[in-house]
């Protein structure tokens, strides 16, 4: 039996109900880290370092996964990746039973989880296009946003409440746990797909080919650097909303406004996944982006915690649409057997915005924002009248700058045909 021939999106659906624990699971020790490394130190530096470490590796091992996912068995690649993944956990969880466990200590313990993370996302990516037929793409990438929507509209919530009588120590073990959900959701996959023929040409081979099929395709090429910019900017929404917060609330109200805002995701993604989408994903790539850095403003132009609870909800209402529109434009322009090198390479090009966003949020932020609007700051008499002065409100101010230049970069993607054409190449 063909891989096509065993298509199923109820298997899907069994892969992807793994996935919803794994990211409940994994946001639960994402928000724990974050909150104990900004009372650790005060310093959003930290915070940023931390999500740096836990991403740096992933990205840049993609490529390689990438042709693994293609080479060997895509369902092996994903347990091999879930399984291993849990040794850095178990590091942090060892350091932090042993007393309170340094910056250094966790940045270790989440760079070596995401070195074996890395083998789990161009696996995942090229096994939904093995199970589904062209129609279904759209309905499993809003379904697959749904599930990556739990670690922010459940996890900072549940967090944020267990944080309140535990510590880290306990939600590092939650997380490890979910391999005996993970694991064995794969495995039924595994059983159930017959193992497709794979190419035997050098691993240098395969990782040229995935490079041309991306490159030699304008419109699927800018696509990826347009959203490689833009995730520069929404980079500093993620490593920065907590410092932000945190400055101006608890950790337990932070976890609800989080969670709140996420809900825009959720409803987002949940309407993608029950209404079939099948044209203008064009259109709706432009508009997505264009709101979302609007809302990305909104959050930093003041401390009014319900009106950035609001903005937040806007801002993760939109991201769906970015997301679904993007994945089904390049999938539908690349060929079935080459999807795992492509998508492997995409990783680290359309992610090179955020490494660089963890990179320099900190300092940014620490060092040259929040500064300047302090009281007596060198912009506390005049944009300190507009968007209030205090201890965070550099960090407002640098989200509205980069929410400005994501809507902006939105406006100029209207004018480049060789997107616009990716639909007209896809059909």
């Amino acid at each position: 039996m063909s891989v096509r021939n065993s298509k199923s999106f109820r298997n899907f659906l069994i892969l992807w109900s793994g996935d919803f624990v794994a990211n409940i699971c994994s946001g639960l020790t994402a928000f724990a880290l974050g909150v104990y490394a900004f009372e650790q130190t005060g310093s959003a530096t930290s915070v940023a370092l931390i999500t740096l470490c836990a991403f740096l590796p992933t990205v840049l091992l993609n490529p390689i996964a990438g042709v693994l996912a293609d080479r060997y068995d895509r369902r092996l690649m994903m347990i091999l990746g879930d399984g291993l993944s849990v040794l850095g956990l178990v590091y942090i969880l060892f350091a932090a039973a042993s007393g309170a466990p340094a910056i250094w200590q966790i940045c270790l313990g989440v760079g070596i989880s995401s070195v074996f993370v890395a083998l789990l996302e161009p696996s995942c990516k090229a096994t939904i296009t093995d199970l589904l037929t062209q129609e279904k793409f759209a309905k499993a990438s809003g379904l697959v946003q749904l599930a990556g929507s739990a670690k922010y509209l459940l996890s900072p919530l549940i967090a944020g409440f267990l944080l309140t009588f535990t510590g880290i120590e306990t939600i590092l073990f939650i997380d490890i746990a979910t391999l005996a959900v993970t694991i064995p959701t794969t495995l039924f996959i595994k059983k159930g797909i017959a193992k497709a023929e794979r190419n035997k040409q050098s691993f240098f081979k395969d990782f040229a080919e995935g490079w041309r099929v991306i490159t030699t395709n304008r419109g699927v090429l800018l696509v990826i650097v347009m959203i490689s910019i833009a995730t520069f900017y929404i980079g500093f929404v993620q490593t920065l909303f907590m410092p932000m917060m945190l400055s101006l609330t608890d950790a337990k109200t932070l976890g609800a406004v989080e969670s709140i805002s996420a809900v825009g995701m959720l409803i987002s993604s949940l309407v993608i996944g029950m209404v079939t989408i099948t044209k203008k994903y064009v259109k709706q790539l432009i508009a997505g982006f264009a709101l979302a850095g609007l809302f990305i403003a909104l959050i930093g132009f003041t401390p009014n915690i319900f009106i950035i609870g609001g903005a937040g909800f806007l801002f993760f209402a939109a991201l769906p649409f970015v997301n679904t529109s993007a994945d089904v434009l390049v999938r539908r322009n690349i060929p079935e057997d080459k999807q795992g090198r492509a998508w492997g390479l995409i990783g680290i090009l359309s992610q090179f915005g955020f490494l660089v966003s963890y990179a320099v949020s900190g300092p940014l932020a620490d060092d040259i924002f929040n500064p300047m609007l302090v009281d007596g700051g060198v912009l506390s008499g005049t944009v300190g009248r507009v968007i209030g002065t205090g201890e965070s409100r550099g960090i407002g101010l640098l989200l509205i700058v980069s929410g400005l230049f994501v809507t902006v970069l939105a406006v100029c993607m209207r004018k480049v045909k060789a997107i616009r054409s990716l639909e007209d190449d896809a059909k």
